[in-house]
């Protein structure tokens, strides 16, 4: 079973990206949404994915990745021991691209910073990135996902995992056991990255000072 982070004190910061999202105009993507699709899951969840935009069933529901591609990436997730509801689950914009259509550079700009927001309050210790879109943001541009996916970087100290995301899986079958194989090393991922979290915490915390000379011999005679 995935482990639950430390207890979250930014709850309230999600729910202020939420309740912005929805009300946002600050593209064009607002005049031709139904609903503006936040992100959900748990406050304290350890694992961040990041899809590309909403489909049309996001679109008329509000929740993120619940049409075909959701039904693979919770079969995904069950492969490994996870659960749905122990993830958080967001995309690189809120609203749905007419058409299925890539996210355009300005939308991709204008949700930017609630994608942001969500990470500094989530805290989380892996991302995940489903898609080209989603791994330029933390593998920076130019990137080829054919040659980077199942490998790692560090953005803002934060490791990150690129993946295929799952609906190019169900458009090219092929793909699908390559995702499966990129999945399965996530529960590694996520320990080795607990691990280094619990390290660096170890060594930021302070340490007694040592007592001065003859010091030590002193208190040992008091007992």
């Amino acid at each position: 079973m995935l482990p639950s982070s430390q207890p979250a004190s930014f709850s309230l910061d999600l729910e202020a990206v939420r309740a912005e999202v929805l009300a946002c105009t600050r593209c064009k993507l607002s005049l031709t949404r139904t609903r503006a699709v936040p992100g959900e899951g748990p406050p304290n969840a350890k694992v961040l994915f990041v899809g590309e935009g909403p489909g049309g069933r996001e679109n008329e529901t509000g929740r993120p990745f619940v049409g075909p591609a959701g039904q693979l990436l919770q079969e995904l997730l069950e492969s490994i021991g996870w659960k749905r509801s122990q993830v958080f689950i967001t995309n690189i914009v809120k609203c749905w691209p007419p058409g299925n259509r890539d996210p355009l550079p300005e939308e991709k700009a204008a949700c930017n910073g609630y994608l942001d927001r969500q990470i500094f309050a989530l805290q989380p210790r892996l991302i995940v990135t489903l898609g080209r879109h989603s791994m330029e943001k933390f593998f920076g541009p130019g990137q080829s996902i054919s040659r980077r996916h199942g490998t790692t970087t560090r953005w803002r100290g934060i490791l990150c995992c690129a993946m295929y995301h799952p609906a190019a899986a169900l458009h090219q079958p092929s793909l699908k056991a390559v995702l499966a194989a990129d999945f399965a090393r996530l529960p590694t991922l996520l320990q080795q990255a607990e691990q280094e979290f619990l390290q660096e915490l170890a060594a930021s915390e302070p340490t007694e000072p040592a007592a001065p000379p003859g010091e030590a011999d002193r208190q040992l005679r008091l007992f």
